[in-house]
């Protein structure tokens, strides 16, 4: 099945910058689509930014302006750079990946209950 290992989270101060990275590997479909979700304690999951189908950098709208999503085709990895960080952006951030025969074509980069791939998490902390 397919695996995905993050790395990059750590611990930095409010206004800093952190790059995470995410690596799939031992995949055996197309990849459709892959995004970053986070989720601090006593809170619900929510959407960071994504990759769509088409190649589309998808944006949570706190996240705009401050947060940057790319990926290498290659390699199959997932970036997400982060700047500005504020105190509130502290929380598990977890790598998601799409791969199916068939994809859809809507986009899903954004909606957690599309993935069927999860990584296990990097923790990101900013102090203030």
């Amino acid at each position: 099945q397919v695996q995905l290992v993050e790395s990059g989270g750590g611990s930095v101060q409010a206004g800093g910058s952190l790059r995470l990275s995410c690596a799939a590997s031992r995949y055996t479909y197309s990849r459709c689509f892959m995004g970053w979700f986070r989720q601090a304690p006593g809170k619900e999951r929510e959407a960071v930014a994504g990759i769509d189908y088409y190649g589309s950098a998808l944006y949570a709208d706190s996240m705009k302006g401050r947060f940057t999503v790319s990926q290498d085709n290659i390699k199959n990895t997932l970036y997400l750079q982060m700047d500005s960080l504020k105190p509130e952006d502290t929380a598990m951030y977890y790598c998601a990946a799409n791969f199916r025969r068939v994809c859809p074509t809507r986009n899903r980069a954004l909606v957690d209950d599309e993935y069927n791939y999860w990584g296990q998490g990097t923790q990101v902390t900013v102090s203030s």
